[in-house]
């Protein structure tokens, strides 16, 4: 795992809603002001004090923020979070890759990246390369980030390499994913973004990660999902898989559906195949079904399906809310152990 850098606490307020730091608390000394006070001191000049302090800073992050590519999808940002290859994206970086996903590092090596797991309600993925001491990033405690505090958002946009930006907290909370069901955390900025930064590290003066660049909010603000975050994510002991017993693919909805419950939807999944010995089976599941929830999540997506299953335990029930021909019906499903073949 990243170096790990220690923060100090601030204290916490509520602003429209969102769990924001309290502002008047003491700004931390990091590197970068740190340096500014003795450059300052030495020169007379604090803007060239900054600019020299800020760039030896991200000189010394660049070798952890990789690049990579996706078939189908363009490409994006990672940072090498542990020595032995592991590396934290965005999920929609990698999630709807056609073929093989390349990391490229800034030594020059191209390697292929294994998908670990994901998380869509988070935005984040897990790669793993076969590589060892890769120059991890060290991580900082972004549950003490505050409001007004500098930092840096490093990436790949436009296809151009380890372009830095830099701005300020502008606010951290909680959003709603679409299609989710599920509240993220967040951290939003005014370091500019564009495509290609997603998955890239968002700094603090120390050059500590405080979070992964996600998207682009408003036009003119990023955001990020909060480093301490991710350290949860990756630390969770994933769940036992279950087995559904049914085969399906995306398809679109008609345009104008008769139920109400069908309206806000574009999208499920048909039901392909349903397992003679499989759980659906035995709850009444039809192949030509469309699974457009599952235990209130909508299945615009495999990936959602497979994300809510993750997280329920074989004997436990799921509800599907199913479209047969002209009417929506809510079937309870008993999912079970995989079935091992031999």
């Amino acid at each position: 795992m990243g170096r790990r850098i220690e923060r100090p606490a601030g204290a916490r307020t509520e602003v429209n809603n969102m769990t924001v730091a309290d502002t008047v608390t003491e700004a931390p000394s990091g590197e970068v002001s740190e340096a500014l006070t003795a450059a300052s001191a030495e020169t007379g000049g604090i803007s060239a004090a900054f600019a020299a302090a800020s760039a030896e800073m991200i000189e010394r992050v660049r070798p952890s923020v990789v690049q990579v590519h996706s078939e189908g999808r363009g490409g994006g940002a990672g940072v090498i979070w542990r020595s032995d290859g592991a590396i934290v994206t965005n999920n929609h970086v990698v999630e709807h890759a056609g073929g093989t996903i390349q990391v490229v590092l800034t030594d020059g090596r191209s390697l292929e990246a294994k998908v670990v797991k994901t998380a869509r309600s988070l935005d984040l993925a897990l790669l793993q390369v076969e590589a060892q001491d890769l120059p991890a990033a060290p991580v900082a405690d972004s549950s003490n980030l505050r409001v007004g505090e500098l930092v840096f958002a490093v990436g790949h946009p436009w296809g151009q390499k380890h372009v830095a930006t830099a701005g300020i907290v502008a606010a951290h909370g909680t959003v709603d994913p679409p299609g989710s069901g599920r509240s993220a955390h967040y951290v939003r900025t005014d370091a500019r973004l564009a495509p290609g930064n997603s998955g890239g590290p968002l700094v603090d003066a120390h050059g500590a990660v405080v979070g992964i660049n996600a998207m682009i909010f408003g036009g003119d603000q990023g955001v990020a999902i909060p480093s301490h975050v991710v350290e949860s994510w990756l630390a969770a002991e994933p769940s036992r898989r279950v087995y559904l017993g049914v085969e399906v693919r995306p398809i679109e909805l008609p345009p104008s559906p008769r139920d109400e419950r069908r309206r806000p939807r574009a999208a499920g999944l048909l039901v392909g195949t349903v397992h003679a010995d499989g759980p659906a089976n035995r709850a009444g599941l039809l192949a030509g079904d469309v699974l457009l929830e599952v235990d209130g999540q909508r299945l615009d997506g495999t990936d959602t399906l497979i994300e809510t299953l993750s997280q329920v335990h074989p004997r436990d029930t799921v509800r599907l809310h199913v479209l047969r021909r002209d009417t929506v019906l809510a079937i309870d499903v008993e999912v079970a152990e995989p079935i091992q073949n031999s």
